[in-house]
């Protein structure tokens, strides 16, 4: 038979590999990262979508997971155990506080919420048995923006890890290892994947003994990314630089156009000349400010449900970064688990909707945007 050379890797679905001897397999345990065994500690799909994460976070090594979530935990276990303390930033996505707070508490991790104002200056937060800190470049939703060095900087300064969900930037827009960081993480469901068909994570670490970790957390607690949505996941990888682009190009418009709306009340979006932290974005990011804003309308549930009915093209749909857009509610999804007091101290009021602005046609969005507002009560 003839050499079969793919463009593009097959599918190696396959939840075990063979072997032809005792010896064979005692070279696997010799060279693990030369040969295959079980798909749980190592799939030639996955591998290529966490080398290729990598390539672009320019890291020492990373490790692809099952979801979202999943890349967060192997994180925090990477630097944390029972008895351990960690720090969060108070303004991140709500699954992230309640993967924290609910279930790591249960696993004996002490957690706490560093205010925004407080972030570069961890004296008061900062214990003897500190492990790290939690924070996202951009927060979800309201798209606060972090400044990597100076918390890099006072994170060495305090003795702790820094730990970064870069998924609202990906590495197009920023590389937090660069700045820093000591390791980053994605959904890869979002943005790195981007077509709304994968459920999936990352973890990638400035340092290979990091990253070693890592990978023994994943494959002791199953935390595996599954061959088919490595595959799709690292297929769609391969258009991201593109889909970052226009992704930027029609929020930066749509924010335009919301802001001068007279039934907006609030947008928030790094891009706009009045976000508090504009200029450091557009420094840390290259130019470029993401996909993602939100924005806020009347606080009525009948304001907000008339808009959501009046969209044509945009779906309300809790998830982000596809490369169709689509509206969420923070308040009723992502933020559900906060307590009304948390909500209120965030600004996660009943009118805030959070868009995801996908890559159509910049005209067709803003048609669609300005329709609905004329309708909405």
């Amino acid at each position: 038979m003839a050499q079969i050379h793919p463009k593009t890797t097959p599918i190696y679905q396959t939840s075990v590999f063979t072997f032809e001897d005792l010896n064979d397999l005692e070279l696997y345990f010799e060279q693990p990262d030369q040969k295959y065994m079980y798909s749980r500690y190592g799939n030639p799909n996955s591998d290529e979508l966490a080398e290729e994460v990598n390539k672009l976070e320019e890291g020492e090594g990373a490790v692809a997971t099952s979801s979202g979530m999943s890349a967060i935990l192997t994180a925090v276990l990477t630097y944390c155990q029972s008895g351990d303390h960690l720090l969060c930033a108070e303004e991140i996505y709500g699954g992230s506080a309640a993967l924290l707070s609910q279930e790591l508490t249960r696993m004996g991790i002490a957690v706490s919420y560093v205010p925004s104002q407080e972030l570069y200056t961890l004296d008061g937060h900062v214990k003897e048995n500190t492990k790290l800190l939690l924070a996202e470049t951009m927060s979800n939703p309201l798209l606060q923006v972090v400044d990597l060095q100076r918390l890099s900087a006072e994170t060495k300064r305090t003795g702790i890890k820094l730990l970064i969900d870069n998924t609202f930037a990906t590495p197009v827009i920023t590389k937090p290892l660069h700045l820093g960081a000591d390791m980053v993480i994605h959904s890869v469901t979002k943005y790195l994947s981007g077509h709304s068909d994968v459920t999936a994570g990352t973890v990638v670490a400035a340092k290979a003994e990091d990253m070693e970790r890592s990978k023994q957390i994943m494959r002791v607690y199953g935390l595996n990314l599954s061959p088919f949505e490595s595959w799709l996941a690292a297929r769609g990888l391969k258009t991201l630089q593109v889909r970052m682009k226009q992704h930027c190009f029609n929020a930066l418009a749509v924010a335009e156009f919301l802001s001068r709306h007279p039934k907006v009340k609030q947008v928030w979006y790094p891009g706009l000349p009045q976000h508090p932290q504009h200029k450091l974005s557009k420094a840390q990011g290259c130019g470029m400010f993401g996909g993602m804003l939100s924005f806020r309308l009347e606080d009525d549930l009948e304001t907000v449900n008339s808009f959501m009915k009046a969209l044509q093209h945009i779906p309300f749909a809790p998830s982000l970064a596809g490369v169709s857009s689509s509206i969420s509610h923070p308040l009723r999804t992502s933020h559900r688990s906060l307590n009304p007091e948390q909500q209120q101290k965030l600004g996660i009021t009943l009118g805030v909707i959070r868009l995801s602005v996908g890559i159509e046609e910049t005209v067709e969005l803003l048609a669609d945007l300005a329709q609905a507002l004329e309708k909405t009560k």
